[in-house]
């Protein structure tokens, strides 16, 4: 089975075509091709993604990324059992045109056509490189999200925690702004704190040993920006202390709320107390190696292991997509070609619908 996968759901314009035996439930597939152009030229002026500049972006560029994807693949468009594009949730323009392209692929060479949900994507990665079994624990981490998951199956999710303001990848970009680090800010970040103390500055915790798996970040980010007011102008040390300091503080939130996690995923499970369950991180914060650690050594400690998809595939990549249109496509869920693109489109609509009651998360951004 090949599916063609295009992902434009942010800055990255790209383009995939991944294999994998057509059985459902048969995990792992073969990566043929995975063309990614990162549109950091075009927003780094601006220190950060501009939606309209990210949509004109994606339409100079997606025609050349599916015909390089194809090229290295060694495929035609008839060789292809599939055609998947994100279809939300993420900046509405560039949303618009991964998907308006890949409905007419399918349309003129007669092809299922997958609307896949970017954040399903980012779920499902691990399964394209390993064997990871449902039930799995994910905590889904990136630029505009923030939650922990219990991944039941394809199209299966409750939502355990999620962020009540900002996400953690957005306090990455904040802070490396904050301190002239440059863009993109999460690798910026982790770069500078591996020369700094991260003891030197005591950052707040938000919801740190509160009840549930609920994240906030909004309070460290005004904490850094104001340590960052205070630090001695063109102070390379004080810039790696406190990039370090806010790198630790993140762990120790992560590592918290993952805990609390556990004991609420096998519950929602139907799981006894004891059994050992994958936790997996995606997302481009995923590939912050820091964290990562924290991560294996809290999963650890609660009798779990840590599954990570390589620091390549955490970030906006054309081949999660085509690996979840691939899951899908196995299990015969086929969209039609008036599937519309949505800015917003949660994995767990029930978890939505009782935060929207609620009035907290208002603020989350996609």
């Amino acid at each position: 089975m090949l599916v063609l996968g295009i992902e434009t759901s942010c800055d990255e314009t790209a383009a995939a075509v991944v294999e994998a035996d057509p059985t459902p439930g048969t995990p792992v597939g073969r990566i043929r091709a995975n063309a990614i152009y990162a549109q950091l030229s075009e927003h780094r002026p601006f220190g950060g993604v501009v939606p309209e500049i990210a949509a004109r972006a994606h339409l100079e560029r997606i025609d050349g990324m599916v015909a390089r994807a194809l090229a290295d693949a060694g495929v035609g468009f008839a060789d292809l059992d599939g055609v998947a594009a994100t279809a939300g949730p993420g900046l509405i323009g560039g949303v618009i045109v991964g998907v308006m392209t890949a409905k007419a692929i399918a349309l003129a060479h007669d092809k299922p056509f997958l609307a896949v949900n970017h954040l399903e994507g980012h779920a499902l990665t691990t399964r394209l490189v390993e064997p990871v079994a449902f039930p799995f624990l994910l905590l889904l981490v990136s630029g505009g999200h923030c939650q922990l998951l219990a991944v039941q199956g394809v199209g299966r999710y409750r939502r355990l925690g999620t962020t009540i303001d900002d996400a953690v990848g957005e306090a990455f970009d904040k802070t490396a702004k904050l301190l002239g680090l440059g863009f993109p800010g999460g690798p910026a970040v982790e770069r500078a704190a591996r020369d700094g103390d991260p003891a030197k500055f005591d950052l707040p915790r938000p919801l740190w040993r509160k009840p549930g798996c609920d994240f906030s970040f909004s309070g460290l980010k005004t904490a850094v920006r104001l340590a960052a007011a205070g630090l001695p102008k063109d102070d390379p040390r004080a810039i790696a202390d406190l990039a370090a300091s806010f790198q630790r503080t993140v762990g120790d939130i992560l590592v918290d709320r993952c805990r609390h996690a556990f004991d609420m995923f096998r519950t929602t499970c139907g799981l006894p107390p004891d059994t050992p369950v994958p936790l997996v991180v995606a997302g481009g914060v995923a590939a912050n190696q820091h964290l990562r650690a924290r991560l294996a050594d809290v999963a650890a400690s609660c009798g779990a292991r840590l599954v990570a998809p390589p620091p390549a595939l955490c970030t906006d990549n054309a081949a999660m997509i085509a690996w979840a249109g691939i899951e899908r496509l196995r299990l015969g869920l086929v969209d039609g070609l008036d599937v519309a693109p949505r800015p917003r489109w949660p994995l767990d609509p029930a978890a939505t619908a009782a935060i929207g009651r609620t009035g907290v998360g208002a603020g989350v951004k996609v």
